[in-house]
Formats: structure tokens, sequence, C-alpha cells
């Protein structure tokens, strides 16, 4: 027999359970400043007190006194579950709901519950007819339970229950992050929790002996892992919880969650302000944004924000439950008013270049050309020469913007054979330069995935580049007169074009000008060309690289990703 082996052992387990109970108490202590850790030296202090009273008091016989040790216990049950219930819901980023004024009704609940406990002997509204029924060698009692007293057990014990699924709910929502602590923390509820009920239901052969102090000491155990070896207070679920509550209420665009239905469950604040003051919430999507997730292509919206028009990128999210259940979407509204104003501002400016530039410096170039043909004056002849030349340059410029105009617009990439669109270029280059040596040297054939004219610009622009800022100085020719070599070849999944001139190089204030990502006036560039090269390539997904050539010119190579479709940012 258990009682013979170890005399008065329902006493030693409780003792002992509370005594593991205080020993936690100086580790918790050291995390007093994180969430929910403050509570929780509640729950250990609540249950440390249930388990000594009960211990100490099986050992007394007196009847006032075991009676009096009773009545802490009573209180430590209540207190138990209050403090275990506010330390989840703080732990879990709930802290608001036990906070402020919330607090103090959760306070005040537990202290008159603990005066109700207190003051039964003078009312008797918990339980009546107390008396000694001993057991094992302890003090054990017996007493009839009145309704309020099973009300304030069933209260504790629903704590608890909230307590385990919020713990719960946070191991399977926050993955393996808290997985470790939260599972050891929820179970150690468990075994005091369901022996309580056992003793309260006055179940089992002993039913005066309660074997839930006992049941603390796997509790304690429990415990003791998730604060040492799982680190439970060195993580922060709230972390998680704060971000998901935040992600959308804190931020500056609109958002709205719809359901399957696309009703709007949640809005934030910004949609608010932007669309409806209130009574969004069960309203369609297309009543309140004038917009449905049936069309094809939900284009801009615009909306009155603070008596200001603003226009919005609209962009739909499937949104899924943790089993992958589609439950609706995530409809974000993104502010572009400013980069509608800059493309309206750019499409302005494009269409003055691509037009009337354009149109005004043809008409400028054929008059010189007629001019520099009939003059016989040496000086007057190069006048007219220098109009030509630049009004040449502004034509070309105009031609320039409506690639531009072409790269801001977007292209679809498509199958494209690239040594054939590189030998048309090279043709179209030989056929403006007839002085210049342009060779081609086509080592793969190689078949890319790219925006065809995207991918032409840059390469068009580049040995333009080579061919007409060239000084006539070159040293791969006898005459000096311009020499160009365009190679491809695959490396990989990567396509290589390199572009190699004998010129007087790419000056350094151009170079810095376009790794800068802006024209300022200490670094001006000579044209458009080496932009509409850095936009291209940038639409391509690829990078380039220029370097010096010996003893002199330039290398530029261009490094593309044979599917340009995935890659192009």
């Amino acid at each position: 027999m258990i009682d013979a082996a170890l005399p008065a052992w329902p006493a030693i387990g409780s003792l002992a359970a509370g005594v593991g109970s205080l020993s936690l108490l100086r580790f918790v202590y050291h995390y007093r400043d994180r969430p929910g850790a403050l509570w929780f030296l509640g729950v250990l202090v609540a249950q440390a007190l249930w388990c000594l009273a009960y211990g100490v008091g099986l050992l007394l016989f007196d009847p006032a006194l075991r009676l009096a040790f009773e009545l802490a216990m009573w209180v430590g049950i209540v207190w138990t579950g209050l403090t275990f219930l506010a330390f989840a819901l703080e732990y879990t980023g709930r802290g608001g709901l036990v906070s402020g004024r919330a607090l103090a009704w959760f306070l005040g609940a537990g202290v008159a519950a603990s005066i109700l406990v207190v003051t039964n002997p003078l009312h008797r509204l918990l339980w009546t007819g107390f008396r000694l029924d001993p057991v094992f060698g302890v003090a054990t009692v017996r007493y009839t339970l009145l309704p309020p007293a099973y009300l304030l057990i069933g209260v504790s014990t629903l704590a608890v229950v909230v307590s385990v699924v919020l713990l719960v709910d946070t191991f399977l929502n926050y993955g393996p992050l808290y997985r470790r602590e939260t599972a050891a923390v929820a179970v150690s509820a468990l075994p005091p929790g369901l022996a309580l009920l056992v003793w309260a239901g006055g179940l089992g052969p002993v039913p005066q002996l309660s074997l839930a102090p006992i049941m603390f000491i796997p509790h304690v155990a429990l415990d003791a892992y998730a604060f040492g070896r799982a680190e439970m207070f060195e993580r922060d679920p709230t972390t998680v919880r704060a971000a998901e509550r935040t992600a959308i209420d804190d931020l500056a665009d609109p958002i709205l969650v719809v359901d399957r239905d696309e009703r709007i469950v949640r809005l934030n604040p910004a949609a608010r302000r932007a669309f409806v003051a209130d009574g969004a919430i069960d309203r369609t999507l297309d009543s309140v944004l004038g917009v449905s997730l049936d069309d094809d292509d939900i284009g801009p919206i615009t909306a009155t924000v603070d008596g200001e028009q603003r226009t919005y990128a609209v962009s739909v999210s499937p949104l899924s439950d943790p089993a992958e259940t589609h439950v609706g979407w995530t409809v974000v509204c993104s502010d572009v008013t400013e980069r509608e104003r800059q493309r309206q501002q750019l499409e302005v400016l494009n269409r003055i270049l691509r037009h009337n530039l354009r149109n005004d410096a043809g008409v400028v170039h054929g008059y010189a050309d007629m001019l520099v043909d009939r003059l016989d004056d040496p000086q007057l002849h190069r006048m007219a020469d220098a109009i030509e030349r630049r009004s040449a340059a502004l034509e070309s410029l105009g031609e320039k913007a409506r690639t531009v105009d072409t790269l801001l617009e977007g292209e679809r990439a498509a199958p494209l054979a690239v040594g054939p669109l590189v030998d048309g270029v090279v043709a179209d280059a030989r056929a403006d330069a007839p002085d210049a040596q342009i060779s081609l040297d086509v080592r793969a054939d190689v078949t890319a995935t790219l925006p065809e004219r995207t991918f032409e610009a840059a390469v068009e622009n580049l040995v333009e580049n080579a061919v007409r800022h060239h000084d006539g100085e070159g040293v791969e020719r006898p005459d000096g007169d311009p020499w160009v070599s365009v190679t491809v070849e695959r490396d990989e999944e990567t396509l290589v074009v390199r572009v190699d001139d004998d010129g007087p190089g790419i000056p350094d204030a151009e170079r810095a000008a376009i790794e800068a990502g802006e024209e300022t006036d200490l670094q001006h560039g000579s044209g458009l060309g080496l932009w509409v090269v850095h936009w291209a390539v940038n639409a391509l997904g690829g990078t380039v690289e220029y370097a010096d050539r010996e003893p002199r010119g330039t290398a530029v190579t261009l490094r593309v990703p044979i599917d340009a479709a995935e890659s192009a940012t």
C-alpha cells in the first residue's frame, strides 16, 4: 500500500508542487518586462497558495485550522484560473483585454470571489456541512458544494480552457517559432484541471481527497521546460500578432478584405477616409469602389481625399485560411496619384519631342543640307554644315524619345531569334555610317524569350553610341575611322552581347550620371542613348558593364536572361 510505504503522501505531493511553483518565481522574475510574465508570476503564486494550503491543511486535524487552510486553497483556485487567463491573453498579443478599465473589472471579480470564499463560514453560500473525514493518514474533509461553488469552479475551469485555446491557436498559426513553449504550457494545465473537476464532482474511490494539487507536479515540470529549454519568455508571439494587426491598420494605402461574395468584412482607416466614412462593412465591393473582382482588368480608380482627387491602382490577392481553403480576397488600393501625374507629364514631353522637335529639326536639317550644297564661302559652308549636324542630332533625339515611350509603356516578351535581330541592327548601322567598319560575330544560335523592341533598342543604342561618338583617331584601322565589333554568345542561361570600339571612351561624368540614376549639373550626359540602354536593361532584368579597352576604346557587355519574361523587373 502506498500509504504504508509513504505516510501522508497526499500532503507531501501537494507541498512538493507548491515548492516547485515557488522555485519558478525567481526564473520568471528576470523576464518581468516581457508580455505575460507578470501575470505568470501571479499564476505561480496562486497555484503555490493552492498547493501549499492544501498540503499543510492535510497535516492539521484541528477543525478550525483545517477550515482556514481550506479557505486559502479556494482562494488559490479562484486566482489560478484568472491569472492564467490574463497571462494567455497578454502573451498571445491580446493584452488590451486585461488593461485599463478592463483590468479593474478583472481584478474586481477576483477580489469579490475571494471575499465570497473567505466569508463562507458566515453566509454558507458556497458549501455547508464541513467536517473532517481522514484518509491515508491525512486530514481530508467532506462538505456539500452549493451552486455558487460550482459556478466558481466552472468559471475558473472555463478561464483555463479559454487560455489553452489561445495558446493552441498560437501553436497552430505561428508555426514552429513558438510551438514548444505554447504546447508545454497548454498541456501543463490539463492534469490539475481534470483532477479538480473529478474532485468537484465527487468522483473516484476517495472523493474527499483532491488530487489536483498533486497534479501540479507535472504542471511545474512542463512549465520549467517551457522556461528553460524552450525559452518561453525569450520569444514573443505578441510581435507577430501586433504585426498582423498593424500591417493593415497602419498602412497609408487603403486596404479592404472581402469574403467570397465580395462583401467587405474589414477595411483599414485609410480605406474609410478615401472611400466611405462608415457603414462599409457588409456592403459589396462594387457599391464602395465601383469595381468587381470578376472584371478581367481592374483599372485605376479615383477618390476625393481631404478635398484632393487621388488616383489608386487596385491589386487583388486571394485569401486562404490555415487549411488552404479560399475564404476571400485582400484588395489593396495603392496611391499612384504622383506617378500618374509624372506619367502624364512624360507623355506630354514625349509628344513634344516626338512631333514638334523632330519635325522642326527635320525642316532645319533639310534647309541646312541645301545650304551646304549651295554656299561657296568656306566660313558659311562650315556654319551650314554645323547646323546640319546639330539638326540631325536633334532629329535623332526625337527618335530616341519614341523609343523611351515604348519602354515606359512596357512590352510583352515573346520567343525571339537573337542572331537575325542583331544582324538587322548592324546592317542599319552600316547604312547610316558607311565609313564605319562594323563586324558581327554570332557564336551561338540563341532563341530567347524577350520583349523584342526593348532588346533591340539596347543593342541599337550601344552600336550607335560607339559610331557616333568616335573621334576619327582609332587604332584598329590605318585611317583611324570608326571600328566596332559586335559579339553574340550564350553563357548557360544568359544571353551575352558585347560591343567593342576604339573610340575615345565614355566620359567619367556620363558613366557617373547613369550609375547614380539621375542627371545633375555636374554629371550631365551627352544624350539619351546610354539612358535608353540603362532603362532597357532594367526592363529585361539584365545588367550592363562598361570597361576600358587597351590601348583605347570601350568594351560594353550586355547580359540578359534567356527567359527575360521571368527575370524582368
